[in-house]
């Protein structure tokens, strides 16, 4: 097992519990160490569906295309790229690539890639490039991408989540499940090794098409615990904590040359609920006693400490569709939920609900779920391990309501709302509104940017009534650093560890 030493706070040795000890520092090794509250789903960038997995794999992949930190779009395996029409674009290709295991890059891999994720229907990021209708090989280095129909969106989905390009080669010879094993990507870093839900390892990859590496080691360890992460990186375990609470906020600033960074973050807290045909959150009156029994503000000032904005959009701004009305706004009627829940037949002790949430948003939901039991809601609040409520997620297993913080790497409203599409919403939520649905259809091939943007604020109003989901606030993400490294949070989330450089001494 590779032993994570070195100047920038590494992970240090493992005692003989297998438990990290105190990091120490080889004096020629650089190390970054980062800490998440959650670990990866898989290598597999196809069938990953979070932004922690992607904020690793981006390391390891790369895309043809990359967002820089002001989102604009930047050559990454591509270098030029043009629309034919509206249904077809083209991509020069970067020469001299190679794979990790030296594989040459060629537009077979690109090939590959995009038949795989855009064919197979039970990969999670399939949903995103199903559109796509051919890959068409011009040359070694020139492709074509053709789609179903105009894609407004083609540029931001070939630099996002499940664009990652695969080894063609590699995994037709090996087959996908040795690749899992082994990960090969053309990113800076290459796979060392994973400790499930504990930590993934990476190192420099020298041959790197973008120049060597800043890095020898880059370590993501999984520390559920904020308070753990905190005090990892002020013993120096850590380089970079994410989601510090407010309140270890001041026993960080200043420490050792420590710092905060609070960055406003594309995450939006939702709670999203059933409508499923008996179930009582199927009843419109019950959603919105949900709504109104929570008062937004009251969670972000005493959970957050302030480090939110009430929303009743996921869209914020930034994104593309934004309906500025229903951003930093929220409703709290206590006494009107109540009277909700008399008229749709509760006047005898509220409906039963089970509210689930991962450990990782464990204070908000205990607040969340006392303010829904003060209107008269039974609730069963069900807290669970990161991988236990993937698995449910993934599964469609929750019952009436869960929370969920969801990112957006498309910068676009279309992502906030692909999971209440009639198919994808079935065994989940069950929303099923065909003005939504309609909608939703239209805008997904509508080229008029102004027009485009008038359906989806009119899918946001619709929703703001409907309530399949309600929206808590967007996060504001609060990151520890370490007196060794100079770090900026990203927007979408990202951890590109080549934007992160050792301090200067």
């Amino acid at each position: 097992m590779l032993v994570i030493a070195g100047c920038s706070g590494g992970a240090g040795k493992q005692d003989a519990a297998g438990q990290p000890s105190k990091a120490a520092d080889s004096g020629s090794e650089k190390v970054l160490t980062i800490a998440n509250a959650t670990d990866i789903e898989s290598f597999d960038p196809q069938n990953n569906n979070n932004t922690q997995s992607e904020a690793v794999l981006v390391n390891m992949f790369d895309y043809l295309l990359k967002n820089d930190s002001s989102q604009k779009k930047v050559p990454g395996l591509a270098t030029s790229w043009e629309k034919v029409n509206d249904t077809t674009w083209r991509f020069k290709l970067r020469q001299g690539v190679k794979f990790h295991n030296g594989d040459p890059f060629t537009a077979a891999d690109v090939k590959f890639t995009f038949e795989r994720l855009s064919k197979d229907a039970k990969l999670k990021q399939n949903t995103y490039y199903k559109n796509l209708k051919e890959i068409n090989i011009i040359d070694d280095f020139t492709v074509e991408f053709v789609t179903n129909g105009p894609d407004p969106l083609i540029l931001n989905r070939l630099s996002r989540m499940g664009a990652d390009i695969l080894p063609s080669k590699y995994i037709q010879e090996k087959g996908i499940d040795a690749f899992m094993k082994e990960p090969v990507g053309t990113g800076p870093y290459k796979f060392a090794q994973w400790q499930k839900d504990n930590r993934v390892e990476l190192v420099k990859n020298a041959d790197y098409f973008g120049g060597t590496p800043k890095w020898d080691k880059v370590a993501f360890r999984v520390i559920p615990e904020a308070s753990t992460r905190v005090s990892e990186l002020l013993t120096n375990g850590i380089d970079i904590a994410s989601g510090v609470p407010t309140t270890d906020m001041k026993r960080i600033q200043g420490v050792n040359n420590m710092k905060v960074e609070q960055a406003t973050i594309q995450r939006v807290l939702h709670l999203i609920m059933r409508t499923t045909p008996g179930s009582v959150t199927a009843d419109p009156k019950v959603r919105e006693a949900v709504d109104l029994a929570i008062n937004d503000k009251e969670i972000v000032d005493s959970i957050a400490g302030g480090a939110g904005i009430p929303t009743r959009t996921s869209v914020t701004p930034g994104n593309f569709g934004a309906d500025p009305s229903l951003y930093n706004q929220f409703l709290y009627d206590k006494e009107k939920a109540k009277a909700l829940l008399k008229e749709a037949g509760y006047a005898n002790g509220g409906p039963k609900v089970t509210f689930s949430a991962q450990v990782q948003y464990k204070e908000i939901a205990e607040v969340a779920a006392a303010m829904l039991t003060e209107v008269g809601f039974q609730v069963n609040l069900d807290i669970l391990e990161a991988s236990k409520f993937s698995e449910k997620l993934n599964s469609k297993k929750f019952n009436e309501l869960f929370l969920l913080g969801v990112g957006n790497s498309l910068f676009d409203a279309s992502n906030n709302y692909n999971r209440f599409k009639f198919e994808n919403a079935k065994g989940e939520t069950d929303y099923n509104n065909p003005e939504v649905e309609q909608l939703l259809q239209a805008a997904d091939k509508n080229m008029n940017p102004e027009d485009r943007e008038k359906q989806y604020q009119k899918v946001q109003q619709i929703f703001a009534v409907d309530r399949p989901t309600i929206y808590l606030y967007q996060l504001k993400g609060n990151y520890g650093i370490g007196p060794k490294v100079d770090y900026k949070p990203r927007l979408d989330e990202m951890y590109f560890a080549e934007e992160i450089a050792p301090a200067k001494s």
